[in-house]
């Protein structure tokens, strides 16, 4: 049901009275198939170069002391140690790991390390719906406090939406959430999101394309708005749009 902060106005537009936004990415502000289909191959494709170049940065020493420890090693010196007989061990782990779209805290920093790289070379550019960066804009004239909550690292969700194919949009931007907050289909994870932003969970939209999603955030007490970019099924009670120019800040 509509929130007291949230009602449907005319046509396809919902008003919406509170001042803090939090969106998800994959499906929301940016298309599934650019995650998919361009920086985890990206990622797979570049893995063994990365590794033998960057093998001594600090920030990859310690994404791979994670992926160890999440291997079940007591550190990344005990894994090499014990597939001393593999080189390409600690590759072989991730790719694993990215052939079963693990969600794990190491590879997502792994792989946001690549992607930066890549970034800053200029080989990548963040996808964006086109409406993304017209409704930061006026959001952010009205006051908006607008959040990032994604699966993927904070890292990765700053440098899509730095080297946006819209431009940079991070100025826009407020604070940045991934997994370590919380799974994102848990009432809590929005819990402490909502705490860290300092609002009241009905003065936070959230705006996502995952029903389990949605359906988290308003048990915990969030606005929540359902985004179809595509058609599909949704819940006859929940808010659904199609683009952000459907939500109007009142």
């Amino acid at each position: 049901m509509l929130g007291t902060a949230l009602r449907r106005a005319v046509a396809r537009v919902i008003d919406f009275a509170g001042r803090g936004l939090l969106l998800d990415v994959e499906g929301t502000t940016t298309s599934i198939a650019f995650v998919y289909d361009t920086l985890f191959p990206y990622a797979r494709n570049n893995l063994r170069a990365f590794l033998a170049e960057r093998a001594a940065d600090p920030d990859v020493l310690a994404a791979c002391e994670v992926i160890a420890r999440e291997s079940d090693a007591e550190s990344l010196a005990q894994f090499l140690r014990e597939r001393a007989a593999d080189p390409h061990a600690l590759e072989s782990e991730v790719l694993r790991r990215m052939d079963a779209d693990d969600k794990s805290t190491g590879l997502k920093q792994l792989q946001g390390l690549i992607w930066r790289a890549g970034y800053e070379r200029g080989e990548l550019r963040g996808h964006v719906y086109p409406d993304v960066p017209v409704a930061f804009a006026e959001w952010t004239v009205q006051g908006a406090d607008i959040r990032i909550y994604s699966s993927g690292s904070v890292e990765a969700q700053r440098l899509l939406f730095s080297y946006s194919t819209a431009g940079p949009l991070d100025g826009y931007i407020r604070g940045h959430y991934d997994t370590r907050v919380g799974p994102k289909r848990s009432g809590e994870s929005y819990r402490r999101i909502v705490g860290d932003m300092r609002r009241e969970p009905p003065d936070v939209l959230f705006f996502s394309d995952t029903v389990e999603e949605v359906a988290a955030a308003g048990e915990a007490g969030l606005a929540t708005v359902l985004v179809r970019r595509t058609a599909g099924p949704a819940p006859a009670s929940q808010p659904v749009i199609a683009h952000f120019g459907e939500v109007r800040l009142i």
